[in-house]
């Protein structure tokens, strides 16, 4: 058996695996769920040397292939970062269990009973890259859910992911659930890939990437199973005429620089001419204080030093120190802006004017829309979900933070007394 055949039989086993496992998670209780949970967080803890040790050999070999700053900082783990990992498996615990939850309820004329009621999607293929994170919140997130979960993260981070994964499936069986719940894809050979994308011969449901842009690309265009997916998070930060000074530089340096490297980042910011002149050149200070590079429109530029942007830059996911900026003429060109250049992820206005923000909040079509906060909040933890598996910037299921909750389908029960349809 070639090397390529043997890849199959191990995927598709695979697959099938995971699937007879969902029967099992599907069908366990609440409580359940939420004992493997909180012995996922417990391991995770427990297992802190080994992960951290493995992931310094990620990072070292990173760093050894030249890999940018950002991408390190989207890999490397340190005892802060595992400990909010594992806080955040227990806030999924923590939540209500969404299997089973009743939707909708009524009652026809006729005496029928009718109930939406959510169920698992089933089985979700993961595809990611250098953050070691995602294989903890997604497998916490799908179990959540009653799903199991299929992991194929990046070849970077496969010492990191076999370190996690590995204190996750003893946690699973510490709970009387299958360690199959949650499995990892051991090869980093890309055409395991392109299997999953195909289904695994109908065991994958759904395909959720998260990852640069040319993955997610490939995936929404191979993919042959549904897909949950953003394909970059062009995010905006508008400084709107009626903004409070303070708020707008702390709202525009924190979107921009807490962490560049996450798709919540701010990359374009634009600030209303009739403020400009005041507000700019301090927020610009504070930018390049912090060590972003900028670049400008011409009347950003009149105003403060900056290099030039050219029309590519209000196109561009940076993930780096790097900003945009334009003045635009007010509200309306605002959301004009968006709408022609952004990736309907996230998108914040700054202002005291209520009606301002009520008409940006209403007619930015992107999946977040904040007023008078930090786009970095584009997080399933600060949403309150423990985590998410990824933001979803398309109309169909689920949209904005995936957490449990848009893991799940629904299905009707119809209750009866012995009726027949005329």
């Amino acid at each position: 058996m070639n090397l390529p055949d043997q890849m199959l039989v191990e995927m598709l086993s695979l697959g099938q695996r995971a699937r007879a496992a969902a029967k099992a998670v599907r069908d366990a209780s609440a409580d359940q769920r939420t004992t493997a949970l909180h012995a996922m967080a417990r391991r995770l803890r427990d297992a802190a040397p080994a992960i951290l040790t493995a992931n310094a050999k990620d990072v070292d070999a990173a760093r050894t292939s030249g890999k940018a700053e950002s991408f390190i900082d989207r890999l490397a783990l340190d005892a802060k970062r595992l400990e909010a990992i594992a806080s955040g498996v227990e806030i999924v615990a923590a939540q209500p269990d969404p299997v089973g939850a009743v939707t909708a309820d009524w009652t026809q004329p006729n005496g029928l009973r009718f109930q939406r009621v959510r169920t698992p999607i089933g089985v979700i293929g993961m595809i990611f890259e250098s953050r070691p994170n995602v294989a903890a919140d997604a497998s916490a997130l799908a179990l959540r859910a009653g799903n199991t979960i299929i992991l194929r993260g990046g070849a970077d981070s496969a010492e990191s992911v076999a370190a996690i994964v590995a204190a996750i499936r003893a946690a699973l069986r510490e709970a009387n659930l299958p360690e199959d719940a949650v499995q990892v894809v051991e090869t980093t050979d890309r055409a395991a890939v392109g299997l999953m994308l195909a289904g695994l011969g109908g065991a994958i449901d759904v395909i959720i990437p998260r990852g640069g842009k040319s993955l997610v690309a490939r995936v929404q265009e191979e993919a042959r199973v549904p897909v949950f997916a953003h394909l970059e998070g062009i995010c905006h930060t508008y400084v709107h005429a009626g903004a409070d000074a303070q708020k707008a530089l702390d709202i525009a340096l924190n979107g921009k620089m807490r962490r560049v490297s996450v798709c919540g980042a701010t990359e374009t910011l634009l600030i209303d001419q009739a403020v400009a002149a005041k507000l700019l050149p301090d927020i610009a200070t504070a930018l390049s204080n912090a060590g972003c590079e900028l670049r400008g429109d011409d009347a950003a530029r009149r105003l403060t030093p900056m290099n030039v942007a050219d029309e590519d830059d209000w196109r561009t996911e940076y993930l780096a120190p790097i900003i945009s900026i334009r003045v635009v003429a007010g509200i309306d060109e605002a959301i004009q802006h968006i709408a022609a250049y952004g990736s309907q992820h996230t998108e914040s206005i700054v202002t005291e004017d209520q009606d301002a923000a009520d008409k940006f909040l209403r007619e930015v079509d992107s999946a977040i829309v904040l007023h008078n906060a930090s786009t970095q909040f584009a997080d399933g933890g600060e949403f309150g979900f423990g985590g998410e598996i990824g933001i979803a910037t398309g109309r169909m299921h689920a949209r904005g933070p995936v957490g449990a909750e848009q893991l799940t389908t629904f299905k009707y029960m119809v209750r009866g007394s012995g009726q027949t349809r005329p």
